[in-house]
């Protein structure tokens, strides 16, 4: 059955379009529990990293799920008709991460890592801090898949993964709080400001990332009592 989201109004009495939105409505579980498997493998990560570096690259993690809502709009948006294997193919943000970094190397470091596990595939990269949106917006956004095992087999379930650095999220944050302030449409002078605003992230970024590296070097030049080695 073919069904436009424009069209669910007429559809209502229909048996096999209840029968899919009966479907549609168990997906949220499916996702949720492939979101917190991919949750604890980035935990692990942290931990892992701590214990043997002495810190972890990750700042934070959040996660949420699409409401139907905000799916059914998108499909919408993209023309897609109202099926389970289009939502499932095209609609791969269901499922989201965000995962702040204090330092642009950690998100490329984790990435790397993520793209070497045989629990994790990493579909596709969007490299927007390499290539920054014309508005400002850095971050590096990944497409994976986690597998699932079910009753039926394994399933490999879609996710996407945010990656920025303290400084993008922040950004990113009130870059949002004024795109729906001003209805979507922001006047040329508040544009302007958010792009300086971006340059100005970026090179905080850089000179943060700087003084760790100093940081570091001072602390590996020194004895554990204090002297020069």
């Amino acid at each position: 059955m073919q069904v436009h989201v424009k069209d669910l109004q007429h559809w209502q009495d229909n048996e096999d379009f209840t029968n899919l939105i009966n479907e549609f409505k168990s997906l949220p579980a499916l996702y949720r529990h492939a979101l917190n498997d991919l949750e604890n493998k980035i935990d692990v990560i942290k931990t892992e990293w701590q214990v043997r570096d002495g810190f972890s690259p990750i700042e934070h993690v959040k996660c949420r799920i699409k409401e139907p809502k905000s799916i059914l709009q998108k499909m919408e948006r993209k023309g897609f008709e109202f099926n389970l294997e289009n939502m499932e193919q095209h609609i791969h943000d269901i499922a989201g991460m965000r995962i702040v970094c204090a330092f642009v190397k950690d998100i490329y470091r984790l990435v790397d890592h993520l793209s070497t596990r045989e629990d994790i595939r990493v579909l596709e990269i969007k490299d927007y801090i390499a290539h920054p949106k014309p508005n400002g917006y850095q971050s590096l956004h990944l497409i994976v898949a986690i597998p699932l095992v079910l009753l039926e087999g394994t399933r490999w379930v879609k996710a996407e993964i945010q990656l920025r650095t303290l400084a993008m999220d922040f950004w990113a944050s009130m870059e949002h709080i004024l795109y729906y302030k001003f209805d979507k449409q922001l006047p040329s002078h508040v544009a302007e400001e958010l792009k300086d605003a971006a340059r100005a992230a970026d090179e905080l970024d850089q000179k943060m990332l700087r003084l760790r590296h100093e940081i570091l070097e001072l602390a590996e030049g020194e004895s554990p009592a204090g002297g020069q080695v």
